[in-house]
Parts: structure tokens; sequence; C-alpha cells
């Protein structure tokens, strides 16, 4: 996980996070329950020393730690740890969360643990602007909130929390699972597997998954193909060609499998299926999956260490889930030599030959 101020220098190379700074983090953690590491931990560049480490490998550590619960970390005060300090208060206020049908189920229930005087918003356009002013802070976890709301918000004062989502024209808080990441993992050992043909299945309007994708597969391979369409067009998909398909959401991956389901394509034996997202102890397929409850701890951090500074990024990492949903590629009859398949019920496409 990376802290940084809103923009693209939150987020970490797709290589990966490295072995280093995960052993730090779990030497960190073994430090903490062995009792080395108690109360208010030393000064950055003296545990860097300690651990034998740099100062941003070590920023990062303590920053993920923090994410979890283990540590709580404040601007002038310094890094504790969170047993040494009782358990943490609750907000002085509640919170408005955003919701729509694609929001994290499991995510609210725990920022409803971590605050239960927070409020539910199916609705945004019931919502009148003075009603905003009981409330100390919002957190979007819908997928389509205005630009006009965040302006709203920024002129009142009220801190603001995106999840999931990338601010688009203002400045704002905001918390991301690093989905580019979890893709090119993903990719990656599709493409050992013997895949070639890959379909990012993704909101409209959103690359992020296919444009991963392609540039994972690049360093691997020259034969390769990478198409999308939304979750609901994923069995006309599969027809003409893809063996592999990576899903921007463990939500939408569901979508997917009851479409396959109905449809009749066996997973994985004919189609590949893996998810990028949120999950807690359930996981509907294959993927590289974040825990809703260290999201709503990250939640419940950025609006204490951010309140009345710059708004910030938090980009956590998450965990490569197994469930049997992928397999190698197998041999298969030759597909045609031209094939056409609508992508995104807008766009009409030309698939060329693919060499397995």
């Amino acid at each position: 996980m990376k802290i940084d101020h809103a923009g693209q220098g939150g987020r970490r190379s797709a290589s990966g996070m490295s072995y280093k700074f995960q052993r730090l983090r779990e030497r960190i953690r073994l430090a903490v329950a062995d009792g080395e590491l108690a109360g208010k931990l030393p000064g950055e560049r003296e545990l860097a020393r300690r651990f034998q480490v740099n100062a941003k490998t070590l920023s990062k550590a303590l920053t993920d730690l923090a994410a979890e619960g283990l540590l709580q970390r404040s601007i002038g005060r310094g890094t504790f740890v969170r047993s040494s300090i009782g358990e943490k208060s609750e907000p002085h206020g509640a919170w408005l969360l955003l919701v729509d049908r694609d929001s994290d189920e499991e995510l609210v229930k725990q920022l409803l643990a971590i605050n239960p005087r927070s409020e539910l918003c199916p609705d945004l356009s019931s919502v009148r602007p003075s009603v905003l002013n009981q409330f100390c802070a919002v957190v979007d976890l819908a997928t389509s909130t205005p630009e006009t709301f965040f302006r709203d918000l920024l002129v009142r004062g009220i801190p603001m929390v995106t999840v999931a989502q990338e601010p688009r024209t203002y400045s704002i808080n905001t918390v991301l699972l690093d989905s580019m990441l979890g893709a090119s993992e993903l990719t990656r050992q599709l493409i050992l597997g013997g895949h070639r043909h890959f379909l990012a299945v993704e909101q409209r309007a959103r690359i992020t998954i296919a444009d991963t994708i392609r540039q994972t597969a690049a360093r691997y391979c020259d034969d390769f193909c990478v198409d999308a369409c939304a979750d609901a067009d994923v069995a006309q998909a599969a027809e003409y060609g893809p063996t592999a398909c990576i899903c921007d959401s463990a939500k939408s991956a569901s979508r997917v499998l009851e479409t396959l389901g109905r449809a009749g394509i066996s997973v994985p034996e004919k189609l590949s299926v893996a998810a990028v997202g949120w999950r807690g102890d359930e996981y509907p397929c294959s993927g590289y999956f974040a825990d809703p409850r260290q999201q709503a701890l990250a939640i419940s951090e950025i609006l204490t260490i951010a309140k009345g500074g710059h708004p910030v990024a938090l980009w956590l990492a998450g965990i490569l889930v197994d469930r049997q949903t992928t397999a190698p590629m197998r041999c298969a009859a030759p597909p045609p030599t031209e094939i056409t398949v609508e992508m995104h019920a807008s766009q009409v496409r030309t698939l060329p030959l693919i060499d397995r």
C-alpha cells in the first residue's frame, strides 16, 4: 500500500510489490507481536537503520500495517502500536455513505461497524444541500456520482473519500485497489499457462483492465489479442475465441459466471475466469482481491490523516486467490480465419486469426 498526494504518483509499477517490502512488513508485525515494538515507535530514520532498509520501503510498510489496524499513524505525533493506545474512538460525527447496486455490501457493513451513526444514501437526487451539514464526512461507494456533488462538498468544507475510482475533475481523497498490479499478475499467470486471446470485462468507458492486459502480454509474447465487453455480453463474446477473461470486480465476475452457466459454457474448460476486486471470506472466482475490512480501515484512517491537509490517494495491495476457475490452455480446434464480435453493444470489431 502506498499513500501519496492525489494523482498518479501513488501507483506502483506493474512489476509488483517487492519481496523485500513483504518481508519487512512481516518482520515489523512479528516485532509488535513479540513486544519488541510497543507504544510509540522510533522515528522512521532509526527504524530504517534498525531493519536495514531504505526510508521509502519502511514508510510503505508502516502505512500498510496502519491500514490493517495494527498501527496508527498521526501527522505531528508519530506512529503508535494500536493496542498501546486503546481501541480507536468512535468518530465524532456521522458519515454519509453513497451507495448503488454495485456497492460492496461487506464494505458497507464494515464501515457501519466502524461508525454506527453513518447513514446510507442510495438516491443522491433526494438529498438537499442543507442536509449535508449534519454529516462530518461523505464516503462515495457509488459508481456515477456527479461532479457537481463533489463541488458542493468542497465548497462546504466537508471531507470526502471516493472508493475504487480515481478523481476526474476535483482533487479529493481516494482509496483504491492497485488494479493494474492485480491485472498484471493475473495476465502473467494466464500467459504462462498458454492463453493468448483475452477478454477484459469491465464497466463501459473504462479501459484499465484491457490496457494492463495488453501491456503485460506484450512483455511475454507477440501473438496475443485483447478484447473488451460488458459482463452482460460475455456469453456472446465467448463464442468467438477468447480462452481467458479478467473482470474488473467480484460482482462482475459473479454475473459472468452466472451468464456462462446459463449459456452452457464450462469454466475453466472453455473459458478461464478471474477478477480483480474487493472481497471478504468468499471469493466468486480466482483473482486478485483485497479484504473489505482492510479497505474500511483505510477509509477511516484517511479521514483522520487527511483532515485539514492536502487530498491523498491510498493504494492498497491484494492477494492472489485460487478458486479453480482458471486453467492452462488446452488444445482445441483452430478458430476461423476472421470473426466479428459486438463490443460494448456499440463497437463492432473484426478479430484476426489466433495462432494456437
